[in-house]
């Protein structure tokens, strides 16, 4: 394997070189648990699942963090207005990002520690800040002194004077662009005992004590949402390098889910959660959704876009699950040449699909002329190229989230693919009143076909799917 990947500081493809051969450490930015995950949440759990997955395919042992912001001013502020303890709202929806990943076949992360939980380490980290003189206490708060970090803005490509930390004004700050370390106790707030009085931590300080506590003070990638790299990202650089950390040696940063061109985000009010996404679609319809254009650009969603991808999975399904059933032993194969070279460049997963596409194609030539080792092999290859994607149709995982839906679904798919294969050659036979019968009879039944110049689509109330075998 020879991975390249964007760093977002450099601005550069850089090969990925670990700083311990054979092992990766990963720091994931996680939730800030305030209410339900919406797709833009976890669009940053399926992006870096995927480069998890390549590198555990080339025997890398990976530390994988993911962290959950289990304090914040939202969290504090929802949970009063909803009359809720705000540790009871946050567990509350922790569990629900926790369901979310899960659902979507995310795999589980290595540690997940919660800010709430790592006080000392926060603490600790400050101290050595305030000694080294990147840090001063003012009226209970400590700020980050950002004229005494000098390549303060290298991530982002902030300048100086352009620099607003969305902080509101306090006393004893003696800069705007300083940042929050740690905040002074409120009434009626949580809050822990430090040298310089109670209070909580600040967003950034949180994530720079839990990569250090669980990754070391140098580690090898951290990744997150675009909207992160400023100013949190390039706070969280700022304070672990001024004390003395390497902190991260790449940084990866996936783009938004975008509607009418918008960020996803609650203050829209244009938010999809993920529980009524998948009463449209399956999880894993939802996930090859979410995984299918590359982490970096923008996803526009539309629910036509996600039901277009949908089929597009199910016709990829329906190949290996028609192999199975036609007496073929199918087993996880190896990836062709094409798919790793697209997933070694910036994990470039839609050329990867293209990859994908191409074996289904041959793969479905096979099985319509009786060539069904051949068609094993095909089947072997998409199986491995979408374990890594994690949405191999024959991963147990998907058995257990399909339920019946699923079954029904690929049983469903083998009889339609039986009545259309008989229209295909009736055709070939230029027997249209056969064709037209074989039609007719599926339209009785609730299902509607669809010519299109990759061959038939057919749907049945709300799912749908499509099968190759007339091309």
């Amino acid at each position: 394997m020879t991975l390249h990947l964007y760093d977002t500081e450099t601005r550069a493809l850089r090969e990925f070189t670990p700083l311990v051969a054979g092992h990766a450490s990963v720091y994931l930015c996680g939730a800030t648990v305030q209410g339900e995950p919406h797709i833009g949440h976890v669009r940053s759990g399926v992006a870096f699942d995927v480069l998890r997955r390549w590198l555990l395919a080339h025997d890398v042992d990976v530390a994988f963090v993911r962290n959950v912001t289990d304090i914040d001013d939202k969290i504090l502020n929802k949970a009063r207005d909803a009359g809720r303890p705000w540790w009871e709202w946050a567990a509350t929806f922790e569990r629900s990002f926790t369901w979310a990943y899960d659902k979507l076949g995310v795999l589980p992360p290595s540690a997940e520690p919660r800010a709430t939980g790592h006080i000392t380490q926060m603490v600790e980290l400050i101290d050595r800040l305030i000694e080294s003189g990147h840090a001063y206490a003012a009226a209970g708060d400590v700020y980050f002194d950002v004229m005494s970090f000098p390549s303060y803005g290298a991530l982002s490509g902030h300048k100086l004077d352009d620099v607003h930390q969305g902080e509101s004004i306090a006393e004893g700050k003696r800069d705007p662009r300083d940042f929050t370390l740690w905040k002074a106790a409120k009434p009626d707030e949580p809050s822990w005992p430090t040298p310089w009085g109670r209070g909580r931590p600040g967003w950034h300080l949180e994530c720079s004590a839990m990569a250090e506590a669980y990754l070391g003070a140098e580690f090898d990638i951290h990744c997150g949402g675009l909207d992160l790299v400023f100013p949190h990202h390039e706070n969280e650089r700022a304070q672990s390098m001024a004390a003395g950390d390497g902190f991260s040696r790449y940084w990866l940063h996936n783009g938004w889910v975008t509607m009418g061109g918008e960020k996803m985000s609650k203050s829209l009010g244009n938010v999809l959660s993920v529980p009524n996404v998948l009463k449209g679609v399956r999880p894993q319809e939802l996930r090859y959704y979410l995984g299918s254009a590359h982490y970096r650009s923008m996803l526009e969603y539309s629910d036509t876009a996600l039901q277009t991808a949908a089929v597009t999975y199910r016709g990829i399904e329906g190949f290996v699950k028609r192999t199975v059933e036609r007496g073929g032993d199918v087993p996880l194969g190896t990836w062709t040449e094409g798919f790793a070279s697209a997933l070694d460049d910036d994990l470039g997963v839609p050329k990867a699909l293209a990859e994908v596409h191409a074996t289904v194609k041959a793969g479905n030539s096979a099985l319509e002329s009786g060539r069904l080792t051949e068609a094993v092999g095909h089947a072997s290859q998409v199986r491995a190229m979408l374990s890594i994607l994690g949405v191999d149709p024959l991963d147990p995982h998907w058995a257990a989230e399909g339920g019946d839906d699923g079954a029904v679904l690929g049983a469903l798919g083998v009889l339609v693919d039986a009545e259309l294969q008989g229209r295909a050659q009736a055709k070939v036979d230029k027997d249209w009143a056969a064709a037209d019968a074989i039609r007719d009879r599926l339209s009785k039944a609730g299902i509607d076909v669809t010519d299109t110049p990759n061959g038939p689509e057919w749907s049945v109330g709300a799912t749908s799917s499509t099968d190759e075998a007339g091309q």
